[in-house]
C-alpha cells in the first residue's frame, strides 16, 4: 500500500459487531496537515471508524495503514483518541491537572520523571481550551462541556502524530466550540492530521479541509463546499435537524 503523503489510508474496510456490519467497504485517506470531518446519522459507524483507526477494534476485512504501519504497531502516544464524553468514567479521584498530565505519560521513558517540559505542555494545553483556572478542581465537579475540554486538553498535551476526535463539540457552548476550532486549525496548520466526527453541520467549512458523509458506507467525500451540494449531505442535514442535539455550558 502506498502511504506517501498519507497519515491514514483505509481501503475496503469492513468492521462487524457479531453479525452486525458496522462499516461496509469503507475507503478513505487522510493527509498530513489536513482536518477531515465525518458526518452521518446515529449508528452510521462514525465512532467505529475512529476506534478502528486508533487500533481499538480489529477489522473483519480490508486494509488499514496509520502513520505508515498498522495502528497497533505504533508507539505509545503516536495517536491521541478523544472518545465521546459519555464514554468516560469521571468518578475516579483526580483533578483537571492530573487528567491532562496523563497525556504526557506515554512520552516518558521508564527512567524519566515528569519535568518542566511536561508541566509546560500541560499548562499550554489547559490555556488552549480555557481550563487553566480550573486546573485544581476535581473532574467530577465539572460540567459536561468542561469535562469535554479536559479530554481535548489531554490529547493536546500528548503532542500526538494523529488526532482523532469523536464529537468534541457536543455539550459545549458557542465560545468553547470556537476555542476548540481555533486549537484544531492551529494544530492542522502545524502539520497535524486530524479526523473528527461531528453532528454540527453549520460550520463544517470553517473546521475542515475535507468532509466525509458516512452511513456504514462512504456516501460522499470532498471539500466541504462539494459535499454540501451532494444529496447525501442533504439527507444527513435533514436527519440532524429532526433529531437535533442540545448544547450546554
Amino acid at each position: 500500500m502506498n502511504t506517501a503523503g498519507d497519515a491514514v489510508r483505509v481501503e475496503h474496510l469492513v468492521v462487524r459487531y457479531d453479525r452486525t456490519v458496522a462499516l461496509d467497504d469503507v475507503t478513505l485517506e487522510l493527509h498530513f496537515g489536513e482536518a477531515m470531518g465525518i458526518v452521518g446519522p446515529n449508528g452510521s459507524g462514525k465512532s467505529t471508524l475512529l476506534k478502528s483507526i486508533a487500533g481499538l477494534l480489529t477489522p473483519a476485512r480490508g486494509e488499514l495503514c496509520v502513520l505508515g504501519t498498522l495502528p497497533r504497531k505504533l508507539g505509545a502516544g503516536a495517536i491521541a483518541y478523544v472518545p465521546q464524553i459519555e464514554a468516560a468514567d469521571w468518578s475516579f479521584p483526580a483533578t483537571v491537572w492530573d487528567v491532562v498530565s496523563m497525556g504526557r505519560f506515554p512520552r516518558l521513558k521508564f527512567w524519566q520523571h515528569f519535568g518542566e517540559v511536561d508541566r509546560r505542555a500541560v499548562a499550554d494545553a489547559l490555556h488552549a481550551v480555557n481550563m487553566f483556572e480550573l486546573r485544581n478542581r476535581h473532574i467530577a465537579q465539572l460540567s459536561g462541556g468542561q469535562q469535554q475540554r479536559v479530554f481535548v486538553a489531554r490529547a493536546i498535551a500528548q503532542k500526538p502524530q494523529l488526532l482523532l476526535l469523536d464529537e468534541p463539540t457536543t455539550g459545549v457552548d458557542a465560545e468553547t466550540e470556537e476555542a476548540l476550532r481555533r486549537v484544531v486549525r492551529s494544530l492542522v496548520d502545524d502539520g497535524l492530521p486530524v479526523l473528527m466526527t461531528t453532528h454540527d453541520l453549520e460550520r463544517v467549512g470553517e473546521w475542515f479541509d475535507r468532509l466525509l458523509v458516512l452511513d456504514r458506507r462512504v456516501l460522499a467525500v470532498g471539500t466541504p463546499a462539494e459535499v454540501v451540494e451532494s444529496g447525501a449531505y442533504a439527507s444527513i442535514r435533514e436527519h440532524t435537524h429532526t433529531h437535533g442535539h442540545a448544547r450546554t455550558a
